[in-house]
């Protein structure tokens, strides 16, 4: 006599990421989703051209030093 077959299935665990997205829809409208999520783009922009300013402000400052 042989054993029945056993089906195993693999469940991915949601992601941290994921989780958040389930929890922002359920509690939140299509409106305020998207809103937040522009913010958060806007922020994370900023935070590039800040980035991105501080490391031409150094250049720059090299530049002069080694110039004058």
């Amino acid at each position: 006599m042989q054993a029945a077959p056993v089906q195993v299935r693999a469940t991915a665990i949601p992601s941290l990421t994921g989780a958040l997205r389930a929890v922002e829809a359920l509690l939140m409208s299509n409106g305020q989703r998207t809103a937040r999520r522009n913010a958060w783009n806007a922020v994370l922009e900023d935070r590039s051209r800040a980035r991105a300013r501080a490391e031409a402000e150094q250049v720059l400052e090299a530049v002069a030093a080694r110039t004058s």
